[in-house]
């Protein structure tokens, strides 16, 4: 009923022609017209690449309709998503948000916490940039890495890792056979480049990229270069992740030999390990490593996950119990850190699995 009255609308405004500019009706006219053909009627349609930018028509357009046939049109059509004042309204980049998230909800991970927001919001905050924002995420597993990135992606786009500008993939799941390598290097670039058409502030996540064949991360190398364009389209406002967890073990040494040496945590630095894993990911023997994103230094900055402690553990544990709307004691906190697994043997220092299966071990301890 709502979709017939619209049409009415407008026929009613074209009948007015008289009174209001014909060039306006036109306009506005065609525009919906052609939402509701392409999204609503599902029609054959490919909309030129201006119109796929194209913002909900503005108020100087709407000037010459009545007021009540404007309210209803501009009504409806935002009722379906489709406007905001960010002009996309699946991005949100809600960037206090994200400092927020990573201070409470992240637990001993100060260099994360300082290197991500400052190159996300430093990126965000720079229109000319003249690169995708290029990530490497590096550390033992359940230090955080997929945690982090699912941080970022609740708090950049409305939907979360849900969004349609959200593209996650899994390198032993999505591209198993080596001997496939060539088609999946065709199906990635038109991934990619698909989602960016669509959504220019696209977030790419590869999780596993150590297993990435060198192939394939090469097929994709120019989209994350210091191009204008690839083939016409506009890579400069995306964002890639890579997680893996090459230099875990180096990460842990230099924690543990800041432990040894009685210093804080705290006090190490990016001085004390990007350069190493930088390196240490030169020598690896995974494709990423093989790979010209190595060669080409695109990999703006490599972010160090270190090992958790006994006490962060705790915090992750309390953290699984509030999300079930349950509040553990002291007692119930250090019975679920003390059902892990530390390293080295004679310390006892570092959770083995991080906080990876902290959410199912509290069923064990449910009240």
């Amino acid at each position: 009923m709502l979709l017939l009255c619209i049409l009415a609308a407008l026929c009613a405004s074209s009948a007015e022609a008289d009174f209001f500019p014909l060039d306006s009706i036109s306009n506005v006219s065609s525009y919906y017209f052609n939402y509701i053909y392409c999204n609503i009627w599902e029609g054959e349609c490919q909309p030129h690449q201006d119109d796929a930018a194209q913002q909900v028509p503005t108020r100087d357009l709407w000037a010459g309709f009545p007021q009540d046939y404007m309210s209803l049109v501009h009504q409806w059509y935002c009722s379906l998503g489709q406007c905001c004042d960010s002009g996309d309204c699946r991005v949100t980049n809600n960037i206090t948000g994200l400092a927020l998230d990573l201070r409470t909800r992240l637990h001993g991970q100060h260099l994360v916490q300082s290197v991500v927001l400052k190159a996300v919001q430093g990126f965000l905050s720079s229109p000319e940039s003249n690169k995708p924002l290029t990530l490497s995420f590096h550390g033992w597993s359940g230090t955080g890495k997929n945690y982090v990135a699912r941080i970022i992606a609740d708090n950049l786009y409305r939907d979360g890792v849900k969004s349609e500008c959200v593209r996650l993939f899994i390198a032993p799941f999505h591209f198993p056979h080596a001997r496939l390598v060539d088609t999946y290097k065709g199906q990635l670039r038109e991934s990619i480049r698909d989602l960016v058409l669509r959504c220019p502030q696209t977030l790419f996540i590869f999780d596993e990229a150590e297993k990435l064949h060198p192939g394939l991360i090469d097929a994709i190398k120019p989209f994350m270069d210091h191009y204008d364009n690839v083939d016409g389209v506009n890579y400069r406002r995306a964002l890639f992740l890579f997680l893996s967890n090459i230099g875990g073990a180096t990460i842990n040494d230099v924690a543990l030999d800041f432990w040894h040496s009685g210093q804080n945590r705290e006090d190490i630095g990016m001085e004390d390990l990007e350069h190493r894993l930088r390196a240490e990911t030169m020598e690896s023997h995974g494709g990423f490593a093989q790979s010209e994103l190595m060669s080409g230094h695109l990999i703006d900055f490599f972010v160090p996950f270190l090992p958790l402690e006994y006490r962060h553990v705790k915090l992750c544990a309390r953290d699984a119990f509030t999300a079930r709307g349950l509040q553990a004691d002291e007692a119930t906190l250090d019975e679920v850190a003390k059902a892990m697994l530390y390293v080295p043997k004679d310390e006892r220092l570092f959770s083995a699995q991080g906080c990876k299966s902290i959410p199912q071990r509290i069923n064990f301890f449910m009240p």
